[in-house]
């Protein structure tokens, strides 16, 4: 594991504008990223989005997003589960419309954790829909679902990234899922 201070000076100067700096920081948290990827995709055998492509998709995104503003390794992970949900959405909605229109379905169930990994069907869809509905009325608690899911970060990781106690991260849990289940229950289904 990189050492926290060392990440957050490469990250300042990578606020700079230092595009070599972003590459060290990435550079210096490649394993990490990897295990958050491999985590989500573990269910994924034989698909063509892998680990290593994820994390170099999500890193891509990063780049991409010049107002990003990383003042610390927490922040970075914070981004880095952002752009992980975009490339995986965007690949569950690519896959579904070659294989039969990317039509979405009534979900029932929400698990706790996506340990097994996340699956990149119509499920992954109908959940972002309903996270970007949840971003609307509560952006932190969007935010939260996001590092839990697609970040795969802990309650205690995400009660620092959101310096929070880990009590009000456990009590927006289970907020944000009675609203995403209900969101997702009430999709109209295809």
């Amino acid at each position: 594991m990189a050492d926290s201070g060392d990440i957050t000076q490469l990250l300042q100067a990578a606020r700079g504008g230092g595009r070599g700096a972003l590459d060290e920081v990435l550079s210096a948290l490649y394993h990490e990223l990897h295990g958050m990827a491999r985590r989500q995709l573990a269910e994924q055998r034989g698909q063509t989005l892998n680990a290593t492509a994820l994390v170099h998709e999500a890193y891509l995104k990063l780049w991409g997003k010049r107002e990003a503003q990383f003042d610390d390794r927490a922040h970075f992970f914070a981004y880095a589960a952002t752009a992980m949900r975009s490339v995986v959405v965007d690949y569950a909605r690519q896959r579904l419309a070659q294989k039969r229109g990317g039509d979405l379905h009534r979900v029932t169930d929400l698990p706790e954790d996506l340990e097994g990994g996340l699956r990149l069907d119509d499920d992954m869809l109908a959940l972002d829909v309903a996270l970007t509905r949840l971003g609307q009325v509560d952006p932190k608690l969007a935010q939260l679902v996001e590092l839990r899911y697609f970040g795969g970060l802990s309650e205690p990781e995400i009660s620092a990234v959101m310096d929070r106690s880990e009590r009000s991260i456990r009590r927006d849990w289970q907020k944000a899922r009675v609203f995403l289940l209900a969101s997702l229950r009430d999709a109209p289904q295809a």
